[in-house]
């Protein structure tokens, strides 16, 4: 094999890749490494990617073999492979689907005795590599789930032990294929509209058939379970209700707040045949259950004292759902994990528009509610046209001459709250507001203080966690129908709110380096303008502070999804504005 010197990756034996971003072909080598590889850095000229189990697993399960891999190394590299890296990727690509859990062969029931429902019966965890499942049943974190001997191959399992198995095999390096099955859940008749309720036509684009397709493989024992990674303002929504309709089940939808509860309630509503009685809201507000159950995280893991138990679990078992779908998986609240591994015979049906979590529970988003299945980038999308064109620029502003000392003398966990509420952050957003007056503008942030400060001095209307639902829900609509042009947010903002005409988004502070949160503030403006305008998308950080090092880790999930960022200086801007007049 000749290796070509001008390529752009240099693939080392440590599972680092290094991409040269100055490099004709590094547009193309990014889109083929993405899907298996995790982007680690990405500063100006270098990126470092890494080959980690879960990015070979997820690819594997996305149907990519270790080869197609190696050759995507091959075909970018410049050197030779490290000779270690094939096998290694082979061997764990391989480790995926070595073991099994599988449906227990039933004893011989009693004449006329019914067959016992899918969530009780047993289970068999089913390893052909004999020496290898003897090495697993001697791993202490699996012990406690394997229960009978059944052959030379298999073990018997009881149903409750389907989730935690899962987990405990996930961390010895062995992630289970499971093809136990599901139970069908309580029949709910529901199909699309070809004419919405709003009155305009609907249809289902293609990706998100196909990715809905993917998920349900026709019933199959190896759909069913599994993550969609699509960004914001392409239609998760509209994957998960075609995935309803492909299954015909009654379904749990799971999101992160009563606004994205509303939400999901318009668009089931509008986009199919089901009446309003047959669609129930499960929040702080009301309680009511129905063949579509929407309910928020919140509901779920509140408990009036910390020492008992969680009362609105009973919500999974209060009907036979054969759905239950998991919004924005990617902030699942860790006592939801603990209820999902009890509930595995349940279709689970994950949606986001990043894998990442900041708690570093990716594992269990893949043993629990299912690997990566479908994921289409952000640019490819962009390029026909289902989201905005994005441009995206990080605005360095100086901290004022006072605040440096008490930047300096600062303790270190306040220096990042001093960094971000840097009023000296207050003229460029002045001067992005008239550069952008005739636009629909968000501004967006972590801190308070800082907003009520910014809603006082260009008086625009504030919404918080702390704003009632009536409130938020008239501002949205205002914004949507024109009414009021500007809207400040606090982290509310961050999740599940439609607002479509929303062309620049100012962002002046956040949650140190969450690439999730960079995902969904970016997400807010994606949605396709009337006009096909291109939406901006601003951050504005301290530099010389530890704001700015957070900034380049929030970055890289815009590196990830093909979008380069501009550099400007405040001080430039606001020059610049003074010489226009």
């Amino acid at each position: 094999m000749n290796y070509d010197p001008s390529n752009p990756l240099i693939v080392q034996g440590d599972r680092s890749i290094l991409v040269e971003v100055d490099n004709p072909r590094y547009a193309e080598a990014r889109d083929a490494l993405a899907p298996f590889a995790e982007l680690e850095k990405s500063p100006e000229h270098i990126h470092t990617y890494r080959l980690t189990p879960l990015s070979l697993w997820n690819a594997a399960a996305a149907g990519l073999s270790a080869q197609q891999m190696v050759d995507v190394l091959v075909k970018y590299s410049k050197f030779p492979l490290p000779t270690n890296l094939p096998t290694d990727i082979a061997d764990t690509v391989s480790r995926y689907g070595r073991v099994r859990l599988e449906r227990a062969p039933a004893p011989p029931a009693d004449a006329g005795a019914p067959d016992a429902p899918l969530a009780e019966s047993k289970l068999r965890l089913v390893c052909p590599d004999r020496p290898l499942l003897e090495e697993l049943a001697r791993q202490g974190k699996l012990k406690p789930y394997l229960g009978e001997r059944l052959d030379e191959t298999s073990f018997l399992i009881e149903p409750a032990h389907r989730g935690v198995l899962k987990q405990a095999l996930i961390t010895v390096g062995y992630p289970a294929e499971d093809i136990a099955g599901y139970s069908e859940g309580a029949p709910l008749p529901v199909k699309l509209r070809e004419l919405a309720r709003s009155g305009l036509p609907f249809k289902v684009r293609d990706y998100q058939r196909d990715a809905a397709d993917v998920f349900y493989a026709g019933g199959d024992v190896r759909g069913g379970s599994g993550v969609i990674v699509l960004p914001c303002g392409a239609g998760k929504t509209i994957v998960g209700i075609t995935a309803m309709t492909a299954m015909q089940r009654s379904t749990l939808v799971l999101t992160t707040s009563i606004t994205a509860v509303k939400q999901w309630h318009r668009e089931i509503l509008d986009k199919t045949d089901l009446a309003d009685d047959q669609i129930a809201e499960y929040t702080g507000e009301s309680k009511h259950i129905a063949p579509v159950t929407i309910a928020t995280y919140q509901i779920l893991t509140h408990r009036p004292d910390k020492k008992e138990e969680f009362p609105h679990f009973k919500l999974f078992d209060q009907r036979d759902w054969g759905l239950i779908v998991y919004d924005e998986v990617h902030l699942l609240p860790a006592p939801v994990f603990r209820v999902t591994a009890q509930i595995q015979a349940r279709r689970r049906l994950g949606l986001t528009a990043t894998l990442v979590r900041e708690d570093g529970r990716e594992e269990d988003v893949f043993s629990l509610i299912g690997p990566k299945k479908y994921d289409v980038p952000w640019r490819e999308l962009e390029t026909r046209g289902w989201i905005a064109e994005a441009t995206c620029a990080e605005v360095r502003v100086a901290l004022p001459e006072p605040l440096r000392m008490e930047y300096a003398v600062a303790e270190w966990r306040n220096k990042y709250r001093l960094a971000s509420e840097n009023p000296a952050k207050d003229e460029v957003i002045a001067e992005l507001l008239q550069r952008y007056q005739g636009s629909r503008v968000l501004i967006i942030g972590q801190y308070l203080k800082q907003l009520r400060r910014l809603s006082k001095r260009f008086n625009m209307p504030l919404i918080t966690g702390q704003t009632p639902n009536t409130v938020r829900e008239d501002l949205y609509n205002k914004f949507r129908k024109g009414e009021v042009r500007h809207l400040i947010l606090s982290k509310v903002g961050n999740f599940a709110i439609d607002l479509p005409d929303a062309n620049v988004l100012i962002q002046v502070s956040g949650t140190f380096g969450s690439r999730q949160e960079e995902a969904q503030r970016l997400g807010r403006i994606l949605r396709p303008k009337t006009g096909g305008e291109v939406a901006h998308f601003y951050t504005l950080v301290t530099r010389d502070t530890r704001e700015l090092d957070f900034a380049h880790h929030r970055q890289l999930f815009l590196t990830e999804q093909g979008y380069s960022y501009s550099i400007a200086d405040g001080a430039e801007i606001l020059e610049q504005q003074r010489m226009t007049g």
